[in-house]
């Protein structure tokens, strides 16, 4: 099995010195920056390490610039990668033989937090375990903040963070909508989880490798959300409705209403009293609508013809 890496870089070429040797050191790999546009280093970096370099020269989403890598990958599986996460030499070595097991279409690696490529740069916390939804359809980083050394045993997950996510490539082609894996509408925040989500709900499942190991430096997090753009944080509170319109039924709502119900009243008496600007999340979301539902549909129709029963909410690697 060959895994090519799919390697984002907007402007971070300062990280880009460190996780590129990195990537490229992965064995039996080929690895692809995606230039976003960048005005930095980032294309001659690429060159002179010898990887594939391929250049938006309009800047484009996280969603966007990744859809673009995985089209140009070769590889039986793609690991997607932000220039701020850097690989241990025995990731790949340890994560890519998970693929081969029944239904298993993605991989969660353990991501330990840093502040930057050095080794002496690293903090004794756990970034992230992946991805978990709740009940109440709020998604989160598993294990976010952890000590490192918590999470050391492999098990089910609901799917990866996109700073370094391991999936096989049918699955991606499986699970496309539009011939793309991710959501562009999603722009960058929960499209990984969006993907998961949709993934599960077709059928395939993913797994957690503790050996896969990495180190990323978190921009954005439950730790970090106060400093963030505005619109970042209006994106995010929207994105988690685009996720239910496409993914969710009135069955798989009907035992977590109260829960739902719960969390609208108290997120809305949040954005009027706290945050005002989330209030036109409302409306970006109602523009966004007829795609999502006609995603919705072809999603719902094919998840009919494999029987899924829902996503499973809740489900993280145990610390």
């Amino acid at each position: 099995m060959t895994t090519t890496i799919v390697l984002i870089s907007q402007d971070r070429a300062d990280d880009l010195r460190h996780s590129l040797p990195a990537a490229l050191a992965q064995p039996d790999a080929e690895v692809i920056v995606v230039d976003n546009a960048s005005s930095d280093a980032t294309g001659n970096l690429a060159r002179d390490h010898g990887a594939e370099h391929l250049r938006l020269d309009t800047r484009a989403s996280w969603a966007a610039a990744n859809n673009a890598g995985i089209e140009a990958a070769q590889g039986d599986s793609v690991l997607l990668l932000n220039a701020d996460c850097f690989l241990e030499p025995s990731f790949l070595a340890a994560a890519r033989p998970r693929l081969d097991e029944p239904s298993i279409g993605m991989v969660t690696p353990k991501l330990i937090r840093t502040t930057g490529g050095q080794p002496t740069d690293r903090l004794d916390a756990i970034d992230c375990v992946g991805m978990v939804v709740d009940r109440r359809r709020k998604n989160n980083l598993a294990g976010h903040g952890r000590p490192s050394l918590a999470y050391d045993s492999p098990g089910p997950s609901f799917g990866p963070d996109g700073a370094a996510a391991l999936y096989s490539r049918a699955m991606l082609d499986d699970v496309a909508v539009d011939g793309k894996p991710f959501d562009e509408a999603f722009e960058k925040w929960a499209v990984d989880v969006d993907l998961a989500w949709r993934a599960q709900i077709l059928g395939w499942t993913a797994t957690y490798e503790p050996r896969a190991l990495a180190y990323h430096v978190r921009s954005y997090s439950p730790s970090t959300r106060a400093g963030m753009p505005e619109r970042d944080r209006r994106v995010q509170f929207r994105n988690r409705y685009l996720m239910m319109v496409k993914n969710d039924t009135l069955q798989d709502v009907r035992g977590d209403l109260a829960r739902i119900a719960g969390y609208e009243l108290a997120a809305f008496g949040y954005a009027v009293l706290r945050e005002r600007h989330l209030l036109a999340g409302y409306g970006e979301l109602r523009q966004l609508l007829p795609t999502a539902r006609r995603h919705r549909r072809e999603i719902q129709a094919r998840r009919r013809t494999r029987g899924v029963a829902r996503a499973p909410f809740g489900l993280e690697p145990q610390p």
